[in-house]
Order: structure tokens, then sequence, then C-alpha cells
């Protein structure tokens, strides 16, 4: 039987991004997001909040702790992983999004979550336009960092 593991994520940041790196040298970012969901309850509209923690690899991390702060609205892409682990003789799980892309979402002359990207920073092809220019991130291809025009295989016609 064949299975599908995807999740898209909008909604803002519940602290600052923490930082760090591994002996490897990659740098892997930790991040909580709350999601605001509206539902209704007989005669009320009621906002339902839920918390997730998502964990960043790579440039992606690296951008993130540069550009987003606690309450930077985002739209992450990514997978569900269940993390286990043992302490005190107790099993424990914890259901989290390992993220492939992270689009900052608002405004750039906003807060510091609108921020663009800097020089060497991965850039995706796909999804998202509407007319946003707000650059998204993954670490599936590399960016220019000279800026110059995209391979012919990305040009929409």
């Amino acid at each position: 039987m064949a299975s599908f593991n995807r999740v898209i994520l909008v909604g803002n940041l519940t602290r600052d991004p923490e930082l760090r790196y591994i002996p490897s040298g990659t740098a892997v970012s930790d991040i909580g997001l709350a999601v605001n969901d509206r539902v209704k309850r007989g005669d009320q509209w009621v906002d339902e909040v839920t918390f997730v923690d998502i964990t960043l690899w790579g440039r992606t991390a690296e951008i993130a702790n540069e550009y987003l702060s606690k309450g930077s609205p985002v739209l992450i892409e990514g997978r569900l992983k269940l993390d286990r682990w043992e302490k005190d003789g107790q099993k424990h799980s914890k259901l989290k999004v390992t993220a492939d892309k992270l689009q900052m979402l608002g405004s750039k002359d906003g807060s510091r979550g609108g921020a663009g990207g800097g020089g060497g920073a991965r850039r995706s092809s796909g999804g998202g336009g509407g007319g946003d220019d707000q650059p998204q991130y993954d670490d599936s291809e590399q960016y220019s960092p000279a800026g110059g025009p995209p391979p012919n295989d990305d040009i929409p016609f």
C-alpha cells in the first residue's frame, strides 16, 4: 500500500529559533509554531490554537535564525516524524515536523520576519506565487548568490 507524509502549515513562531550545529557541521534549528483554527461552538466562533514543534536543517535553519523571531508569520512544508526516547525508565514519544521548505510571510519593511534572504541561501522554485515576492528556502536546489538568471528548465513558459 502506498503512503504519503506531507504537512503544510501557516502560523506564527512561538519563540525565537534555537540554532545549533551537529558534529558534522550541519546547522539545525528548532522552532515552535502556533496554528489557529476557527471553529463554531454553539452560536459563537472560537479560535483553537495548535502548537507544533518544527526542525529545520542546513541553510534553511541558518536563515530562520537570522531573519525570524517570536511572532514571525511563516509557511512550512515538511513531513511528520515521530521522535521516541526513554528517560528514567519511562518511554516517551512526540510527533514533530521536519521542514523541507520555509516561506517567510509578511511585509519586507515590517517585522524582522519579512526580511529577504542572503547570499548563498537555497531557494525553492515551486509553489506559492500569487504576486508574493517573499523568498522560499529549502535544501533541494542551490541558489546563485550572484542573483543570475534561473536555468532554462525553471522558466515557466
